[in-house]
């Protein structure tokens, strides 16, 4: 069962913008395409990790349907420090606009707004900072993830059972895929009892811990929703290991528990539809740097804002389970590009 939301937001007024130049005149075609040598950067933390890769994909489709150069960046570490710095790196190069995922919001406003203030679009996906000047932020709708896992959860194991969480406090997405949870929860379902809540930070290792704790202080624990997918690779190690039965969902996926998942180890996985993602986020980054393709009727020279502003587009999620699991296999999907 695959599962698609949509939001109806300031994109379509966007992109309606857009692709009118398009529509138009072959002088007015030629606008909405990239100068020679005009680049854009997609920068993230934890740059090996298999979620950038279809969002990349994406990303790199829309550069070439317009012309443009796409460039991967970032920094390997789970690190705030290393990332602005990767970032700044990137900036020194003087790309046309940057595709953020910044790992922590407050850190990166400074920087952020400095990037505005040289001339380079800044867009955020699937994490944002919103007290920066970004143009645009791309991602899926955290608040609909977290009481889709919750109702799931419910469904699964009864309205009145005990349930724990990982966390990675910080990163915008997963603190809020979280706290959107237990408070669905603790309105909706009252009886459901939140016996956990462990900080794990992406990490295997650490998720591992956290569990088996759990598991050994709770064992009526019936239920672990996880924000992203490293961390559910350890709670799926650590339940295995202890034998029990408990029910595991979590956002994300990567390979490991794509596998999981077919085995039935992992009930499921609610994913962002990553290469929506990074096509659209690559759009809204193009129409973010260039603002004079759109006349709006909007005080804009007054304010002094980019005309091209987009609060947040809701590029859409899907829920993986067993019976549509070969649809993810990431190496099927890059076989083929």
């Amino acid at each position: 069962m695959v599962v698609l939301k949509r939001a109806a937001t300031l994109l379509s007024v966007a992109l309606g913008a857009a692709l009118s130049f398009t529509a138009g005149s072959a002088a007015a075609q030629s606008k909405f395409a990239c100068k020679p040598g005009e680049f854009y950067v997609m920068n993230v933390m934890v740059s090996g990790h298999p979620y950038w890769v279809p969002v990349f994909e994406g990303f790199k489709q829309a550069a070439t349907a317009m012309g443009c150069k796409a460039v991967f960046s970032g920094t390997p570490d789970y690190d705030i420090t290393k990332q602005i710095a990767s970032f700044e790196q990137d900036l020194v190069k003087a790309p046309k606009g940057i595709l953020l995922h910044p790992m922590q919001a407050d850190p990166f406003i400074e920087p952020i707004n400095r990037a505005i203030g040289s001339g380079i679009a800044v867009t955020t996906f699937a994490a944002d900072s919103p007290k920066s000047k970004r143009t645009a932020y791309i991602t899926s709708d955290n608040l609909a993830e977290a009481k889709f896992a919750a109702e799931e959860i419910v469904k699964q194991v009864g309205n009145a059972a005990e349930y724990a969480v990982l966390e990675n406090p910080g990163q915008s997405n997963h603190d809020l895929r979280v706290t959107a949870l237990i408070a669905y929860m603790e309105k909706n379902h009252p009886k459901m009892k939140l016996v956990g809540r462990q900080a794990t930070n992406q990490d295997t290792s650490a998720a591992y811990k956290a569990v088996a704790s759990m598991l050994q202080a709770n064992p009526k624990l019936a239920a672990l929703w996880i924000p992203e997918a490293g961390s559910a690779e350890g709670a799926v190690a650590a339940v295995q290991e202890a034998k029990k039965k408990v029910l595991i969902v979590h956002a994300d996926i990567t390979p490991t528990t794509l596998e999981h998942i077919k085995a039935g180890n992992i009930h499921m996985s609610i994913n962002p539809n990553q290469g929506i993602q990074g096509y659209i986020g690559f759009i809204n980054t193009f129409l973010g740097s260039h603002p004079e393709l759109i006349d709006p009727f909007n005080d804009y020279k007054l304010s002094g804002f980019n005309p091209m502003q987009v609060p947040f587009v809701d590029n859409g999620f899907a829920v993986i389970t067993k019976a549509n699991a070969e649809a993810f296999d990431l190496n099927k999907y890059m076989a083929n590009r």
